[in-house]
């Protein structure tokens, strides 16, 4: 079922512009971002929920810079698990204060047995390793393989950018 169309007004583009880098790192960022946009808050909470629920905006949430706070020994630790069991064990992952993220994914057989992953950051290898172990110890006789695929780079977060002007209609 799709959603009905959305129109975005010019205050709703201005919110996407003001936001689009990340939230301002105060208290109260939607009160700044009102302020600056002359807007109440109240306008900028409602206005940005209706892009969420309307799909206009997927989430909002922190993006850290693992590398920029000390995390530099990055691994998706991958995991082979009963699929009937996949979702049970993800919550049990996902619980682990060093997992960032953790979902399932399709296996590609027979190249690919995994289809449990969960995202750890260490400050080493060894710190990694040891986090790694702990899901281990937790899934015991469920994980039946697992592996570490270490970060080699980093990827630029970012989603659509818009322009601080809208764009010209072709009439």
């Amino acid at each position: 079922m799709s959603r009905p169309l959305f129109e975005i007004s010019a205050i709703d583009r201005a919110i996407v512009v003001a936001t689009q880098a990340g939230l301002p790192l105060v208290p109260r960022p939607y009160h700044l971002i009102a302020e600056q946009l002359q807007l109440e808050p109240a306008v900028v909470i409602a206005r940005m929920q209706a892009m969420q629920e309307h799909g206009l905006i997927r989430r909002i949430g922190v993006v850290p810079n693992h590398y920029r706070i000390g995390y530099r020994a990055n691994g998706m630790s991958v995991w082979d698990v009963a699929d009937e069991m996949v979702d049970e064990l993800g919550e049990k992952v996902g619980q682990f204060d060093f997992v960032s993220h953790c979902y399932q994914r399709p296996r590609r057989l027979p190249q690919w047995r995994y289809n449990l992953f969960a995202m750890v950051h260490g400050h080493t290898r060894a710190e990694v390793e040891a986090q790694v172990a702990q899901i281990a110890q937790a899934l015991g006789e469920h994980a039946r393989q697992h592996d570490i695929l270490y970060s080699t780079r980093i990827l630029k977060k970012t989603g659509l950018r818009l322009s601080s002007s809208p764009p010209q209609s072709s009439s």
